[in-house]
């Protein structure tokens, strides 16, 4: 009877100990520690539910023990070294680089195994996403519910009412005064009055010059105040053929603007980026799920947009690859142009200027202060939806400017190269200190701007 209870009891341990055992893979994995080790290392090229670069991989724990037999000690190698893993010869693992066009799929030797029981958890049992109020537009702001139509028509109706209550009005107030015209009296009166135009201009000729120059003055100052203002599109903002926000990119994601536009760092222009720089991070990202959303747009609005990407570029996000079939080149509608004749050069203004462009824009803008020298031109580019012209882009702003941006002398390049000349600005300009401003190194010079 002893020792039957004694392998009773073992049998109890050994079950229990194969339990939980069996339920370590799932069970001791932190899925909320999981979902962000995959969000910072695995969606590049993978996703839950659908193929991106990688297969998907919801479930991918049950599916490999069910179609291939292999538990999860396949996945840690997989996972830290596929290299080393195909390299053995393993049979499956080369499989799987064949059937997805050979890609290559980063090594992860810095994660631990605790790290990938924790994806892996995340795979099987990805936690309930948190269901956030979606912003739309900034703190306190909301979309305003359409009017009711009831309402609107009701104040159409009003309106039409009282224009034709003031036409009645105009029309009572016309027969009064044909009748006065008619009456003998203001007869009588009207032929007393001088109806020479002669006789009046010679009795107010002075009076009417006055009054003709004064007139032909501020015709004239309004004709060149006009053309003063030709080529001056402040705050043109038009619409574009693929929608794009760079509150979204810029703001909400933080993305480098040179990252896009890296011409502006090393050239004269600052270029349109190509389409195949927008499929840098578009070729996985198939969908909008951030959680901003602009005043009168949703998600399947973004997502229309960009799949206007793939129709230019021939990309089908299904079989991850492009397809030789894309639609003409997208005709985007400049916004800052410089006329023919001026010379701007964006790398000596983001380079050589950085510093005291910031510094001098924050100095006369303590309020709206600037982290990026892109700003200083272009305005707070990281909150607009739709890109606008921030300033006048005249030759006065422009001067204006180099006459208020110090030269950065802690620079040790202009230190040295100007040494000279700031000894002669201390003696001659010593309540400033001998600043140097722009203009005082030729920022003023026609040649410097102008072919």
């Amino acid at each position: 009877m002893i020792s039957w209870r004694k392998h009773y009891r073992k049998g109890l341990i050994a079950i229990g100990l194969l339990l939980s055992t069996s339920a370590s893979i799932y069970g001791q994995g932190d899925a909320k520690n999981g979902e962000k080790l995959f969000k910072a290392n695995c969606t590049a090229c993978h996703a839950l539910d659908k193929q991106v670069v990688g297969p998907a991989l919801k479930g991918v724990v049950d599916r490999l023990k069910k179609e291939q037999g292999l538990d999860t000690d396949w996945l840690h190698k997989w996972i830290k070294n596929n290299k080393e893993l195909r390299a053995s010869g393993d049979k499956y693992a080369n499989e799987v680089f064949e059937k997805f066009n050979k890609t290559e799929m980063q090594v992860f030797p810095n994660l631990s195994d605790k790290d990938i029981d924790d994806i892996l958890e995340y795979t099987t049992n990805p936690p309930e996403p948190v269901k956030d109020t979606i912003k739309t537009g900034g703190p306190g702001t909301n979309v305003a519910a359409p009017q009711n139509s009831n309402t609107t028509n009701s104040v159409v109706i009003i309106s039409l009412l009282a224009i034709a209550a003031l036409l009645v009005w105009i029309l009572l107030k016309l027969r009064q005064l044909v009748k006065m015209g008619q009456d003998e009296e203001l007869a009588e009166s009207n032929a007393k009055q001088v109806k020479s135009f002669s006789e009046i201009y010679a009795k107010y000729h002075l009076v009417g010059k006055g009054l003709i120059a004064i007139i032909a003055l501020l015709a004239t100052y309004g004709i060149w105040n006009w053309l003063m203002w030709i080529g001056v599109y402040k705050g043109y903002k038009p619409d574009q053929p693929i929608y794009f926000s760079h509150k979204i990119h810029a703001g909400e994601n933080k993305i480098d603007c040179q990252l896009c536009h890296s011409s502006a760092k090393y050239g004269k222009v600052s270029e349109i980026p190509s389409m195949n720089v927008c499929m840098n991070c578009h070729r996985t990202i198939s969908e909008y799920n951030g959680k901003y959303l602009e005043p009168g747009k949703d998600k399947a609005f973004y997502d229309g947009e960009i799949k206007k990407i793939y129709e230019h570029t021939g990309w089908d996000p299904e079989k991850q690859q492009y397809t030789g079939k894309g639609t003409s080149p997208v005709e985007w509608t400049r916004i800052h142009n410089m006329p023919d004749f001026v010379y701007f050069n964006h790398s000596q203004h983001v380079i050589a200027g950085e510093k005291a462009i910031i510094n001098s824009f924050n100095k006369k803008n303590p309020d709206n202060k600037i982290d990026v020298v892109c700003k200083a031109c272009h305005g707070k580019i990281d909150t607009m939806n739709v890109v606008q012209m921030a300033n006048d882009f005249t030759m006065g702003w422009c001067i204006e400017c180099h006459r208020t941006t110090e030269v950065d002398m802690t620079n040790g390049y202009n230190k040295e190269y100007f040494k000279n000349l700031h000894e002669k600005l201390k003696k001659q300009y010593p309540k400033d200190g001998g600043k140097i401003t722009v203009d005082a190194i030729g920022g003023l010079e026609c040649g410097k701007c102008h072919y």
